[in-house]
């Protein structure tokens, strides 16, 4: 497989989300091999900050944003997950892919809690030579609010558009989009409003999956269509095979 993709791993699945800030190392552990085993180039990781960062996000109100003299917030949760995002990177390297952090917080910046702006092209470069940006949901400085959230999911949405990038992953903690019990096999922007979704109970600023898939239909409607599977089924993804679970597409996309 030669074309480039993007790997988004939920917070759920790198982190204990009912406890604070407790790595799942043996989740993490099987990721990085599942990643190892099947491509070591070519690929963006992101991931979301679970119960490393939404609770710091919270407590410090960084979704209404921030002012002056009231800027622990940041600091504190930029702290929190650039250490998860330290703990996947070790664990890839672990693995033997050449993994290698970026923190949003130093090349982005949003506006109204939307990303306006990432610096990319240090991403571009690191992956004609062979290595694997790890990228993570971080506060950004944003221009109307002072600060906010930036979740993985926008992170996706952003840097697909820019790297042009054509395959993106979500691994979770489910088998997909569930309607009920049962897996919806493919979402449109037409067939949406039919779903009824339900969000995790946990802790999590950034819109659950409701927010998830509005960044994907906006990534479809550009033409990039998106996959959301189970955890277990990464390496079918990576691999290109069938991994069971949603596939988010644009209205003329099959």
């Amino acid at each position: 497989m030669s074309e480039r993709m993007i790997l988004k791993l939920g917070g759920s699945v790198i982190t204990d989300k009912s406890a604070d800030c407790t790595v799942n190392r043996e989740s993490l552990a099987t990721i990085a091999a599942a990643i190892a085993q099947s491509r070591t180039s070519g690929i963006v990781v992101i991931h979301g900050a679970g119960s490393c960062g939404h609770p710091e996000a919270k407590r410090y109100h960084l979704d209404k944003g921030a002012s002056s003299g009231q800027t622990d917030g940041i600091w504190v949760t930029h702290r929190v997950v650039s250490g998860l995002n330290d703990e996947v990177v070790r664990a890839l390297r672990d693995a033997g892919v050449a993994a290698v952090g970026v923190h949003p917080f130093h090349t982005a910046v949003a506006d109204n809690g939307r990303l306006v702006s990432f610096e990319h092209r240090h991403l571009e470069k690191m992956l004609a030579l062979g290595m694997v940006p790890v990228i993570h949901g971080d506060v950004v400085m944003d221009l109307t609010r002072g600060a906010c959230i930036v979740s993985g999911d926008q992170l996706v949405r952003y840097l697909a558009l820019a790297l042009h990038i054509p395959c993106v992953g979500l691994a979770t903690d489910v088998p997909g989009v569930l309607d009920g019990t049962c897996v919806v096999p493919k979402i449109t922007r037409g067939t949406m409003p039919e779903i009824q979704i339900g969000n995790s109970k946990h802790t999590d600023v950034t819109g659950g999956m409701s927010g998830k898939l509005n960044e994907l239909l906006e990534l479809a409607d550009a033409g990039i269509g998106s996959d959301i599977f189970h955890v277990s089924r990464t390496r079918d993804f990576l691999n290109g095979n069938d991994h069971g679970g949603t596939h988010v597409r644009g209205e003329k996309n099959e």
